[in-house]
């Protein structure tokens, strides 16, 4: 919808602290051209606080940032239950006054607010809500099933892992082997970075396994590697619904778990996060039922730990699963790509 627009990325307070993750995405992996960042408590550019992008600044408001001509205002920040702050309002205002479109990523749909919907009208713009689901979806019927294709889903001990970072990474290294790869976007990061998708978690739980399911009959033939972007966690009280309709939809030849080691319990609650081997059992078995797909790799997150650290957690989880294992922002996805191509061999 918002092809080659040239965006202003809005992070106000929260670049970089953990709820940015949609920011970092867009700017790691996105195709749209980006002006800058509105983030009042940075100074320099993206790549002071990423390492990567020194050609995007930061901006302390979107007045500032009108002279780089940005097209569309994208929030880039994902707020708690989804909610739009109070706080966020005026600048939103301003950027449709401004004539800026609007990309969001919340729950709360801003093109049916009374007062962002007259200024989009009154200014000819447009608002794009990611999260909202098409219409007339499908309950899942285990379709994937009767593909030839490959499917990958990438799985998580815990919520924001870095799941669609894996998946992205695994597709580029893919394609260096060779194969014609294709990502399902499931979530609104990756709907905004690839242009289509559905976000599973704002579709009614009846039909989360079919639009999952859509997406893939919808986008994957022609392809020889499906790599689908999981959600959540089995693991997480709060979202393992959304996984679970995402694990059936998808009915996977195979799955990549990721893992952040530094983390010991599970998100915003006292909860440990078991052993790998327990996790891998865990998603493992929860396909038995439907296409005994097995856990092949692991792609840690190890953001928070050096360059030692980070291949001393690798050697360890390869101890101990057995299984192929990386950082995959810092060493890239190969090793995984592999383990998929030698999966494909085993079928």
């Amino acid at each position: 919808m918002f092809q080659n627009k040239r965006l202003l990325i809005y992070a106000p307070d929260e670049f970089g602290r953990g709820h940015s993750k949609t920011a970092e995405g867009v700017l790691r992996y996105g195709r749209n051209p980006v002006v800058g960042i509105v983030d009042a408590s940075r100074t320099g550019t993206c790549a002071d606080v990423m390492g990567i992008r020194a050609d995007v600044p930061f901006y302390p408001d979107v007045a500032s940032a009108l002279a780089a001509g940005p097209e569309a205002l994208l929030l880039g920040v994902a707020p708690r239950g989804g909610r739009l702050p109070a706080a966020w309002r005026n600048d939103i205002a301003f950027a449709l006054r401004s004539g800026l479109d609007i990309i969001s990523g919340l729950h709360e749909v801003l093109a049916a607010d009374p007062e962002f919907r007259a200024l989009a009208e009154e200014h000819g713009r447009q608002i794009w809500d990611v999260r909202e689901p098409p219409a007339g979806l499908p309950v899942g019927n285990a379709q994937v099933c009767g593909l030839s294709e490959q499917v990958v889903l990438t799985v998580g001990s815990d919520c924001a892992m870095g799941k669609m970072t894996a998946s992205l990474e695994i597709e580029k290294s893919a394609r260096k082997r060779g194969r014609n790869t294709v990502f399902i976007p499931t979530g609104q990061t990756g709907i905004m970075i690839a242009g289509f998708g559905i976000s599973i978690d704002r579709v009614i739980g009846d039909f989360m396994a079919g639009a999952t399911e859509k997406l893939i009959l919808e986008y994957g033939p022609g392809h020889d590697l499906i790599l689908v972007e999981g959600q959540g966690s089995l693991l997480h009280p709060g979202y393992s619904g959304v996984t679970l309709g995402l694990l059936h939809g998808t009915m996977p030849t195979e799955m990549i778990l990721c893992h952040e080691p530094s983390r010991k319990f599970i998100r915003d609650s006292t909860l440990p996060i078991p052993p790998l081997p327990e996790v891998i059992a865990l998603y493992e078995a929860m396909t038995l039922p439907l296409r005994k797909a097995k856990v092949i790799g692991i792609a840690l997150n190890c953001f928070d730990l050096d360059d030692q650290e980070t291949r001393r957690q690798i050697e360890q989880t390869q101890e101990l699963t057995g299984l192929p294992t990386t950082d995959v922002v810092k060493y890239g996805a190969d090793c995984l790509a592999e383990a998929i191509d030698k999966a494909r061999e085993r079928r």
